[in-house]
């Protein structure tokens, strides 16, 4: 069944592919994962034009920055979306892992499995496809990114990925989006506090992550052998 979609669908962009998996394909199936970052506001828009009632996971992790908290209301609010599901850290997991919540200083990898990657294989229980706002003007691995692919046995659906960074601003602009309030302040990227500072360009948004490590990614869209990437607990 997944073939035949992603051969029908994998040339189109935007709402035009959102709107047959939603209404059709995938329907009470098919869940956003939204940082309610620095560009989330255009997808969740188009989701929102689709269908309101679309869950979307939201991952917690205990180190967001307030702002994208107070953001993540906002555009709530604004676009009526009616079924935000909060995912967060395992309480025993972090007791153990990450007691006095600094393990982003030793162990990037393992406390982002433990802050996201654990939290969204809890959220995506039940659902056959998911979707993500990845562009392939990022760059890094996200350079080469497919509009549709099947990892660890669903759908997954990237409705921006030919998107640039032009096109972002451009709808923004059309639907009189609000923009994070980091932005204003330099920030490209936004995710954890630790774990992101100012700075990055329009293309090249991610450089503000992670910065004077090796790590660009937080391991949620990366699997090996059908099964999400295990860190290394030491």
């Amino acid at each position: 069944m997944y073939d035949s979609i992603i051969a029908r669908l994998s040339f189109f962009d935007g709402i035009d592919i959102l709107a047959p998996l939603i209404e059709r394909h995938f329907k009470n199936r098919i869940a956003l994962v939204s940082s309610f970052g620095a560009e989330s506001a255009v997808l969740l828009h188009m989701v929102a034009e689709v269908d309101r009632s679309v869950p979307i996971i939201f991952l917690d992790t205990g180190k967001l920055f307030w702002e994208t908290l107070g953001y993540r209301s906002k555009l709530v609010d604004q676009l009526g979306l009616t079924d935000i599901r909060l995912m967060t850290p395992d309480a025993t997991e972090l007791a153990q892992s990450d007691p006095d919540g600094a393990l982003y200083r030793s162990n990037p990898d393992l406390c982002c499995h433990i802050r996201k990657s654990e939290p969204l294989e809890r959220g995506l229980k039940g659902f056959d496809a998911w979707i993500s706002g990845r562009k392939r003007f990022h760059g890094g691995l996200r350079a080469s990114i497919p509009t549709l692919e099947i990892t660890d046995g669903r759908l997954k659906v990237e409705p921006l990925a030919r998107f640039t960074a032009k096109d972002i601003d451009d709808y923004m602009d059309h639907y009189a989006l609000p923009h994070h309030p980091l932005v204003d302040q330099g920030y490209h990227s936004i995710g954890c506090m630790p774990c992101t500072v100012k700075g990055g360009t329009a293309d090249n948004p991610r450089a503000g992550r992670w910065a004077g490590l090796s790590k660009s990614e937080c391991g949620i869209h990366w699997s090996a052998n059908g099964k999400p990437l295990r860190v290394a607990r030491h």
